[in-house]
């Protein structure tokens, strides 16, 4: 059956771009004026990051649209932001979670990310090069160049995914220039880190260029006895077998170990609230055994190809492997007083394993007054997720929160022990254009047929259940621009997601859910000014949500978020530079016949979240800059009826940085506090479900940092 369906899956893409390559034959016979760039040495970089520093305003032009490929994002009818990594080395972030907050649409910190008050699926959501990746574990912001997140509804472009955007994360490719970066940086109590960034071509012809990324950091963070150790090795190596044809490889290995970090919180009834966020140093919310021992590996590659100067082709493969050990224990509530049960479970999964591909023709030409960028695309994963054999959660011991504890260490099951669970496959076939009606007005559409098929297994092989679906994703958009720098567009999207299964305890466990539909409308507008980039969405998503009423689980109600999101990145002044945003929510969950929850707020998200980053190059001293970023989110419900609400947060971080030439080597010096107040928050309140929840699921909660500084030099060699 495995193999059947691999092989089905490959003669579909086989015929489907074989079916492109027709199409390109009938139409480049048709008058083409326009072009398509011709493939250079800085693709990948190029454009979409030349003025995304400090002195250019952090302002990146261009992003990755799936089969679209990179557009101008003052052109693109979506909600896009892009975290350049000129922007990740000033502020010295470590994370993605720490990136997401500049980001305020992206509330919260969940282990998958979501927007828009969507949370992400595992798989579905999350790329690398446009390539899918599984979210549940850490990645590296030292590898990427840029993060960028398309908010709301994107299955029309990406395939069949939950509404909740899609996270995108674009790896450094070899530099046009020799590039000999190296930076040592002291990270809080005794961690160090220590990171070299290569680049450049092999060959004088430069037909052969690399890039290498080498990190590797240590040591004990803000928690007495704890650890977070980071070990990475990327090589990006790229081929130029013509001006026409480059051939993109990765390889990389990442080790991500924390120890001794606050848990995650859970309310162990209905009537249980959320506290006051306690000071998460004290010894004792996590455990000294208790943490995270992950390793991922990726190896991709991808073939871009330029028939002339208006078609091109671009293959891509990506494979994955995700090895996880995760002990990270959970204090559930169980009253009002604080006091609290420490349990800690062997990984639900502890290894993915996924292979994704795309493939797409994307082509320019006319047809009358019309002007098309036109795209036919397949892209898909395989993927699968082991179970160890022994599962379930391990009792340490009850405490309080006032006088938390360290329990014996426990002998956990091997998470090497075990067996192959779920099998799933996705793939979309892709059509799209934007169509150029005027110099005024342009339309875009893109329309996905997708093919979903699961399958679950026990512990002795045998299937125990198979899911198989399909169905269609659109999204379509009318743009106006009244001038080259200045877009007003209003775009629909459907989006096509698996259903979800129903879990232990209720009458229909293990019964699967026909597949979900959401529906999006976005308003936006969106201005290049000469120093400033300025964008504005309004939006509404409508999507079905499941819950256990009468102890049967099923789709009981629908959730409709509607919101606002104003972003501004670019120099205010000669001196000033703003990366700033702001997003209002107004989530909310309607006929659920049950006045418990209907009309009522979705748990754990704030109707206000904004961040505001300042970075002012101090004019009198040259080199020298300091930064200001400010984290806000409103109150957040607490629980599903809204009842109790979590208090808002504010937190203040501070930086310096100074910039020179040493032997004629240019350094950089930089300092940043963060939480500069010493703000205890929850930085995370939400539910476990991706989609819903099962009527004991009352929600969790996860601490924000304390104050904590890091000290970097960035010298070049």
């Amino acid at each position: 059956m495995r193999n059947h369906v691999r092989r089905g899956a490959i003669r579909v893409l086989v015929a489907h771009v074989s079916l492109a390559a027709l199409s390109i034959s009938v139409v480049r016979a048709q008058d083409a004026p326009t072009e398509l760039p011709t493939v250079d040495i800085a693709a990948g970089v190029g454009a979409a990051t030349d003025a995304a520093t400090a002195e250019g305003g952090y302002r990146v032009k261009a992003a990755y649209v799936g089969p679209f490929g990179d557009r101008a994002l003052v052109d693109t009818p979506f909600s896009i932001d892009v975290v350049p990594a000129d922007l990740v080395k000033n502020q010295q972030l470590l994370s993605l979670r720490e990136a997401f907050r500049l980001i305020p649409s992206v509330q919260g910190e969940n282990i998958r990310p979501q927007t828009r008050g969507m949370q992400a699926g595992v798989v579905q959501n999350t790329r690398i090069d446009g390539l899918n990746i599984a979210a549940t574990t850490d990645y590296p912001l030292e590898q990427f160049e840029r993060i960028e997140v398309l908010s709301g509804l994107s299955s029309a472009i990406y395939g069949p995914s939950n509404p909740a955007g899609t996270f995108n994360y674009v790896l450094k490719r070899p530099t046009e220039n020799p590039l000999r970066d190296v930076t040592f940086s002291y990270l809080s109590q005794s961690a160090w880190l220590g990171h070299a960034d290569l680049g450049g071509f092999l060959d004088d012809e430069r037909r052969f260029g690399y890039r290498v990324n080498l990190l590797e950091q240590n040591g004990e963070t803000y928690v007495d006895g704890s650890q977070s150790k980071r070990q990475l090795a990327s090589v990006a190596f790229d081929i130029h077998a013509s001006p026409s044809t480059v051939l993109e490889t990765n390889a990389s290995f990442y080790n991500f170990v924390t120890k001794n970090l606050p848990g995650t919180f859970a309310l162990g009834r209905n009537a249980t609230i959320f506290p006051t966020a306690p000071d998460p140093t004290r010894p004792g919310y996590g455990q000294p055994f208790g943490g995270d021992d992950n390793q991922t590996a990726i190896f991709s590659g991808k073939l871009r190809h330029d028939f002339d100067q208006n078609w091109r082709l671009t293959l891509g493969l990506l494979r994955q492997s995700n090895d996880r050990a995760s002990t990270v224990p959970t204090n559930t509530l169980t009253d009002n007083l604080g006091s609290y049960t420490t349990t800690a479970a062997t990984t639900t999964f502890s290894l993915d394993t996924l292979l994704s591909n795309q493939a797409a023709i994307n082509g320019r030409f006319l047809t009358g007054p019309l002007s098309h960028d036109f795209v036919i695309a397949e892209n898909g994963f395989f993927w699968d997720r082991y179970r160890p054999y022994v599962l379930g959660p391990i009792t340490l011991g009850s405490a309080s929160l006032a006088n938390p504890a360290l329990f014996a260490a426990r002998s956990f099951p091997d998470f090497k022990n075990r067996f192959l669970s779920v099998e799933t496959s996705q793939h979309s076939i892709t059509i799209g254009d934007v169509i150029g009606l005027n110099e005024l007005w342009s339309a875009q559409f893109a329309l996905s047929q997708s093919w979903i098929h699961a399958r679950n297994l026990n512990a002795a092989g045998v299937t125990t259940s198979t899911y198989d679906t399909s169905g269609v994703s659109p999204t379509a958009s009318l743009m106006f621009k009244p001038t080259r720098n200045q877009t007003a567009y209003v775009t629909y999207s459907e989006n096509l997601q698996q259903g979800d299964a129903a879990p232990n305890g209720v009458a229909n466990a293990g019964a699967i859910l026909a597949p979900y539909r959401a529906r999006q409308w976005e308003l936006g507008y969106k201005i290049d000014l000469d120093r400033i980039d300025l964008r504005a969405a309004l939006f509404q998503i409508e999507r079905p949500y499941a819950y256990t009423v009468n102890n049967v689980y099923g789709v009981n109600g629908k959730q409709i978020n509607r919101g606002v999101e104003l972003t501004a990145s670019g120099k205010a002044t000669d001196d000033l530079t703003i990366f700033a945003g702001l997003s209002l929510l107004n989530p909310r969950l309607y006929d659920t016949g049950s006045a418990l929850t209907n009309d009522k707020q979705i748990l754990g998200l704030s109707h206000v979240a904004f961040n505001i980053l300042m970075d002012y190059q101090i004019p009198f001293v040259p080199g020298l800059a300091a930064n200001a970023n400010i984290n806000f989110a409103s109150s957040r419900p607490g629980n599903y009826a809204t009842t109790t609400y979590v208090d808002r947060y504010a937190v203040a971080d501070l930086g310096l940085r100074y910039s020179t030439r040493v032997l004629d080597r240019a350094v950089t010096w930089r300092l940043n506090v963060y939480n500069i107040a010493n703000a205890h928050y929850w930085a995370n309140v939400a539910p476990t479900g991706q989609n819903g929840y099962n009527s004991t699921d009352f929600g969790t909660g996860t601490l924000g940092a304390p104050r904590s500084l890091r000290l970097s030099m960035q010298m070049e060699l």
